[in-house]
């Protein structure tokens, strides 16, 4: 089905705001179940500054330039299909990390500092995601959305 490229675009976009939904979700709980298992501990905070920063950094330097060349490349496709909002590497590189998130999260469990260790990793995607959407919103993604005056 050919569709234009402000579709792909959105869809593009919807797929990358799931990302930080998720991983914020997920990295929360984690964080907690760390705290649960060492209360005085210095899980929870480590996580979330940490994970911020570290997702700042990852913003800067990998998640904005891959979301400009991605939408870049929705630009230069001649018969735009629904499916092809990210390219099929995407799509599986998406399920290996979503398969090896869920293998560290089960591995973690009951042990501290692996708990704050993934909890971390999930909070800095998740901030690189986040932060790095604006690239969407530079290039007119949401251009439907009325400003108000």
């Amino acid at each position: 089905m050919i569709v234009s490229h402000n579709t792909l675009k959105l869809l593009a976009a919807i797929v990358w705001y799931i990302g930080p939904v998720i991983l914020f979700n997920k990295g929360a709980e984690l964080a907690n179940e760390a705290y649960e298992l060492e209360s005085q501990s210095w899980g929870r905070l480590f996580s979330w500054t940490a994970g911020i920063a570290v997702g700042l950094v990852k913003t800067r330097y990998i998640f904005i330039r891959s979301c400009r060349k991605n939408l870049a490349r929705i630009d230069a496709l001649a018969s735009p299909r629904l499916g092809q909002f990210y390219r099929l590497r995407f799509f599986i590189a998406l399920a290996s990390m979503v398969a090896l998130g869920a293998v560290l999260s089960r591995v973690s469990q009951g042990n501290h500092t692996f708990l704050v260790a993934v909890a971390t990793l999930d909070i800095s995607i998740g901030t690189a995601l986040l932060v790095s959407s604006k690239v969407f919103w530079e290039q007119g993604v949401f251009s439907f959305v009325k400003k108000s005056s």
